[in-house]
């Protein structure tokens, strides 16, 4: 019989090697290689035996019985899709005392208030911790099912002779769990993927919801192996700043809704509190008038999301001038820069430039190109933004400014909350705008609305 040949598993990302090293060329981490032999060997062939025939269905089977629990809580349910999907598995990630625990705590205890069984497992706390913590929320009336374990062995017997089944299962989290035919610690690359596979079908037998918590790297990833997070239907990650009260859960993955779609609470005394109209929480009045600063109209998954973009260019006698940026791409920034530069004739090379999204919040979208531009140009002519406008659009590198998806509906929530200027790509596609509508197909526009002169293109000029 053939030796098993010793193989290296990176702690981190789950990444194997035939001979250890000290940096795991997958993650980048350091000191992460665990010797360990293969799990499994692969089989040349399967055996004469036959297989168990598969039972087929079309795709227009009935569904009317496989309907969602809601979570009671509307902002967790929009970014689940409309609340809970029987047998699904939903991975949910966020940085230490960010509030996974308190929000998790609260849907299962609003859903047993209604009427849905749910069970609260926590391998980190012991069911005294979790009570103190549902009494300072009002919620130790709710009728849950705590539990404090780490044998997945147990778990799974105990869930599956619970009376009645549970709706709604919660593990805290999926990192403290271990199978005992391991001989590995928790928390490794094998027991992660061994219990989470466990839960998942025992998920898709029971028909309960299962959330597994997970820990997150310093990079703010999810720890444990990659296939984690191919494994379930749903990832969040609940995210914010811990010199703000605003907390967004954000869906990378939803397998029954759409992905980027977010929620956002407010973190108080009481708890997690929705917060219904993020948009006013996000801006100052439309009619302050202030120089470097603007109003972008993004959308986060379908909600449409108004953020203040605040820019400052500093005149500095460095000759490395430096570039700051909180809430936005750093990369994004300095090719703006460049565009400004090159196309519309605006040096920053003398000038520190910062930028910052209001809020805490962090924007991915391409289309606040065309308010970052606005902002860092009112900043640097000193000519506060006209009150009352938004800007949303796309910059390219020759300075043109590119449509983008769903403008009606970033100009209704701007209409909603009192502004009565869009300034928006040429050949955008709007109908019904209740606001004044002012198209640019240029960066040099913009820098005009601010000059009331064209801006020499140094690009020309050459």
């Amino acid at each position: 019989m053939a030796r098993e040949r010793e193989q290296f598993t990176c702690q981190n990302c789950g990444e194997t090697y035939h001979k250890w090293q000290g940096r795991c060329d997958a993650c980048g981490e350091w000191n992460t290689l665990q010797a360990s032999t293969p799990e499994a060997v692969i089989p040349k062939g399967l055996s004469e035996g036959k297989g168990r025939t598969l039972t087929f269905t079309a795709l227009d089977a009935d569904i009317s019985d496989y309907k969602r629990n809601l979570s009671h809580i509307g902002e967790f349910d929009r970014v689940l899709g409309g609340g809970f999907v029987p047998g699904s598995s939903i991975l949910i990630g966020g940085d230490p005392g960010i509030g996974k625990s308190t929000l998790l705590l609260q849907a299962v205890a609003q859903m047993a208030m209604k009427g849905a069984p749910c069970i609260y497992i926590s391998g980190e706390e012991a069911t005294q911790q979790i009570s103190m913590r549902a009494a300072r929320l009002g919620l130790a009336s709710a009728p849950v099912r705590l539990a404090s374990a780490n044998s997945i062995r147990d778990i799974i017997a105990s869930v599956e002779k619970a009376t009645p089944m549970p709706s709604l299962l919660v593990i805290d989290s999926i990192q403290t769990v271990f199978a005992d035919n391991l001989p590995s610690a928790p928390g490794t690359v094998a027991q992660v993927r061994a219990s989470a596979q466990e839960l998942i079908r025992l998920a898709r037998k029971t028909g309960t919801s299962v959330i597994l918590v997970g820990h997150v790297t310093k990079d703010g990833q999810i720890a444990g192996p990659r296939v984690l997070e191919h494994m379930v239907d749903t990832v969040l990650y609940f995210e914010g700043d811990r010199g703000h009260q605003f907390r967004i859960l954000r869906a990378v993955k939803n397998r029954f809704g759409a992905t980027d779609e977010i929620g956002v609470f407010e973190m108080s005394d009481a708890g997690l509190r929705e917060v219904s109209n993020p948009s006013s929480l996000f801006i100052s009045s439309p009619d302050r008038t202030i120089s470097g600063a603007s109003v972008f109209a993004g959308m986060e998954g379908s909600r449409p999301l108004l953020v203040e973009i605040q820019g400052l260019v500093a005149p500095t006698p460095q000759a490395t001038p430096r570039r700051a940026v909180v809430g936005w791409d750093s990369g994004r920034l300095a090719m703006l820069l460049a565009v400004l530069d090159t196309r519309c004739g605006l040096s920053f090379s003398g000038s520190e430039v910062y930028l910052n999204v209001a809020g805490g919040l962090r924007v991915q979208e391409p289309a606040a190109d065309l308010a970052v531009a606005a902002a860092l140009v009112s900043s640097a002519s000193d000519i506060p933004v006209p009150p009352g406008s938004l800007f949303f659009g796309e910059i390219g590198l020759s300075g043109e400014i590119r449509p983008v998806g769903q403008a009606d509906a970033r100009l209704k929530e701007a209409a909603k909350l009192g502004f009565t200027t869009a300034v928006i790509p040429a050949g955008s596609k709007v109908k019904g705008a209740k606001m004044k509508i002012i198209e640019v197909g240029h960066l040099r526009e913009i820098v005009s609305l601010f000059t009331g002169t064209a801006a020499p293109s140094r690009a020309a000029s050459v």
